[in-house]
């Protein structure tokens, strides 16, 4: 169904309105969003709608290509697809009871991984979902893998196709498809000499597969029940960043990407310094956690070094999670050394709700938040990372919302975008501050279930 037509489209043009249902086009059912894109990609076509009194038009339409300008009811105009496994480090399996519906749900959507850089595990995808990919040309497409010993594979996804899946990886390099993959490491089940086997049989794929990211599994308190899992310790992250430096300068040496990434959590467990910038072959997975630290820094650098102190005085404070904040901390003095009048403190929040294990800042809870950061000085503003809260919501994992933070801890509360320009601007400038939280408020949602 359309929902909703663009103002000065073809879509206007042609008189169609909310409510009509596109049929066909060319005589073939419209799949999904990337059959219709592929579809109505070209000079000429025949698109057949039904009108809400069931009236059917067909029409003649020649675009060009150009847009339509038309939005469906469901970003992949057909059912998302959930996943079938049931993997040992799952981390929606370690959610408590009680939260929102939609985190609760599992996706392992192809056609997610296109719009909105999902993981999927190949598992669900059929002959036709890859000749459609390779058809369609669509790139790249990220894949967890986790192990290439296939019955591993079948043990850690608790799904006995999961080892025949890795099979895809085949068809999809031999058709050029670009590709990503991810690596979450469990502690005595795939690192090792195992990490050592998947990671040389990786190596093979590259340059098509652009690169694969490592990063150690999440455990939450809520595991009763649950296949046991051990976390990492600071040695174990020492020799994983290790294995994986290592294949770096082989895969440097043989293809000129580093290919493998360690994520920051195991330098920061680890206590060593983070890689430089050009090991990072340009952050192509800054949304696994590779790079986001370095990237931070680098803008952060950068922006200090083209901006002057304005001389102002102010008090504020930032809040994070545990794993960045000394990190984090390092930067700050360097903004307290320029700007001598800014009173800074950061407050690392202890992550009580899912554990004390859990330490990144995208899983802090709006209760956590205001239970540690009560009493404390503040300041006149607090400012929080955007990953903190719902995509173009102001709510938390916990559905406790700014406001009401604000409400608790008597303080404006501003949502700040994740680059080193961005949280320097805000740092400076309040109204800065204030145009990111409106901007994340307006922020588009993304065609996903959550």
């Amino acid at each position: 169904m359309i929902t909703a037509v663009a103002p000065g489209s073809i879509g206007e043009e042609l008189e169609l309105e909310p409510g009509d249902v596109l049929l066909s086009i060319d005589g073939e059912p419209v799949e999904d969003i990337f059959d219709y894109e592929y579809k109505t990609d070209s000079e000429a076509f025949v698109m057949t709608v039904r009108k809400p009194d069931g009236e059917e038009w067909e029409l003649e339409i020649e675009s060009g290509g150009e847009d339509l300008g038309l939005t469906f009811e469901n970003g992949l105009m057909s059912e998302y697809r959930s996943c079938r496994n049931k993997c040992i480090f799952c981390f929606i399996d370690q959610m408590p009871p009680g939260m929102r519906e939609t985190l609760y749900f599992k996706d392992d959507d192809s056609r997610l991984s296109f719009l909105q850089g999902n993981y999927v595990t190949l598992t669900n995808m059929s002959d036709h979902d890859i000749d459609r990919i390779i058809r369609f040309h669509l790139a790249p497409i990220n894949i967890s893998i986790h192990t290439m010993n296939p019955e591993l594979r079948c043990r850690m996804l608790n799904n006995r196709f999961a080892g025949d899946a890795l099979k895809k990886l085949d068809r999809l390099y031999e058709a050029g498809t670009e590709m990503n993959g991810q690596i979450v490491l469990c502690r005595g089940i795939n690192d090792g000499e195992e990490l050592e086997e998947t990671l040389k049989r990786l190596a093979a794929y590259a340059p098509c597969m652009k690169s694969v990211s490592i990063v150690p599994v999440g455990l939450s308190k809520y595991r009763e029940g649950l296949y046991p899992l051990e976390p990492f310790t600071k040695e174990d992250a020492g020799q994983v960043i290790d294995q994986i430096e290592r294949w770096q300068k082989i895969c440097y040496q043989a293809c000129g990407l580093h290919f493998f990434h360690a994520s920051d959590e195991w330098y920061l467990l680890a206590g060593r310094k983070l890689p430089e910038e050009e090991r990072y072959d340009g952050y192509l997975q800054l949304e696994n956690g590779v790079g986001m630290l370095r990237l931070l820094y680098e803008e952060m650098t950068d922006a200090l070094e083209k901006t002057q102190d304005d001389g102002r005085k102010e008090e504020l404070s930032l809040a994070t999670g545990l794993l960045a904040a000394p990190y984090l901390e390092t930067l700050m003095e360097m903004v307290r050394e320029k700007f001598p009048g800014r009173m800074i403190h950061l407050y690392p929040i202890r992550n009580d709700f899912f554990g004390e294990q859990i330490t990144v800042a995208g899983l802090i809870t709006g209760q956590d938040l205001m239970a540690q950061l009560k009493g404390k000085p503040l300041g006149s503003r607090l400012l929080l990372p955007e990953v903190m809260f719902k995509n173009g919501e102001e709510v938390f994992l916990d559905d406790i919302t700014r406001t009401q933070v604000e409400t608790a801890l008597q303080i404006p509360v501003h949502i700040v975008k994740s680059s080193g320009y961005d949280l320097l601007e805000a740092i400076l400038d309040p109204e800065a501050a204030r145009l990111q939280t409106a901007a994340h408020g307006a922020y588009e949602l993304k065609s996903s279930p959550q």
